[in-house]
């Protein structure tokens, strides 16, 4: 079995992460996607920068921090691969500084119970989809990991591959944990294409996610600033929609795959 069973659904499809303000959640490609997205998330703002705000990071750093007393040594078991603890702890601690930031406008603490069920289901997922992927003989090469990496640096203003593996290892992530999310994220695409064939938006479909996010932002009281024009935003709306697609796409290939799975979470 491969060894990359990092979870790429830390929030159940992962658009506009960027440079790892969050980088426990190995979540850094501008489409990373997952199993359970839902349509609103078409709706973000196809302007919006693909990097959250390192602030906001580190005030989840300070906030409170999850009981991770109770997580079992082995969290689940999937067709006989076991999920660790070890892989477990880094994303879900992602995914508590995320909900303990968006908390402190409602002053209520994080759903721990309801976070450990989400980790542990993504993580399932991510296991299923790679053992289809292994099944099939779809394999990633370290030049296209790095190639990737090189990409994602490009696309979050730094100068190389191992500039951007700086930054993560600086959260806490290290560059190894860094590269096989970069291999899982590649080999869910790998399978995507294999089930359904090459995505490819129209240009409708582009137009119907631009005009969603426009509206949203005058909705949200933004209507005061410019919103860019359709040709300057165009290489993000792709992304989004490819990512959109690749996301129902995986949601089907995963509910499929639980259907015969032994799946065992000791949660």
């Amino acid at each position: 079995m491969t060894s990359t069973k990092t979870s790429v659904f830390s929030s159940r499809i992962l658009a506009a992460v960027g440079v790892l303000a969050v980088a426990a959640a190995l979540t850094f490609a501008a489409y990373m996607v997952g199993p359970g997205s839902s349509d609103s998330d078409s709706g973000k703002d196809a302007s919006a920068s693909t990097s959250p705000s390192a602030d906001a990071s580190a005030d989840a750093a300070e906030g409170p921090q999850p009981d991770l007393d109770a997580i079992p040594d082995v969290v689940a078991e999937v067709n006989g691969e076991e999920v660790t603890k070890d892989e477990f702890v880094p994303i879900y601690e992602a995914a508590f500084q995320q909900a303990a930031a968006q908390a402190q406008m409602s002053g209520e603490q994080p759903d721990e119970e309801a976070l450990r069920k989400q980790t542990a289901d993504n993580l399932v997922d991510t296991e299923l989809l790679m053992q289809e992927a292994e099944s099939r003989g779809l394999e990633v090469t370290d030049e296209a990991v790095d190639a990737e990496l090189t990409d994602l640096a490009e696309q979050n203003g730094m100068k190389s591959a191992e500039e951007l593996l700086e930054a993560v290892e600086a959260q806490g992530v290290s560059a190894d944990q860094a590269r096989e999310q970069v291999e899982t994220q590649a080999l869910v695409e790998q399978l995507v294409a294999d089930e359904n064939g090459p995505i490819e938006p129209t240009d409708k479909e582009l137009r119907a996610i631009y005009d969603q996010a426009k509206q949203q932002q005058a909705a949200s009281g933004g209507g005061g600033q410019e919103f860019p024009p359709f040709a300057q935003v165009r290489d993000q709306l792709v992304e989004q929609a490819t990512s959109q697609e690749t996301g129902r796409v995986a949601t089907a290939l995963v509910d499929d795959l639980r259907k015969d799975a032994d799946i065992t979470i000791n949660l």
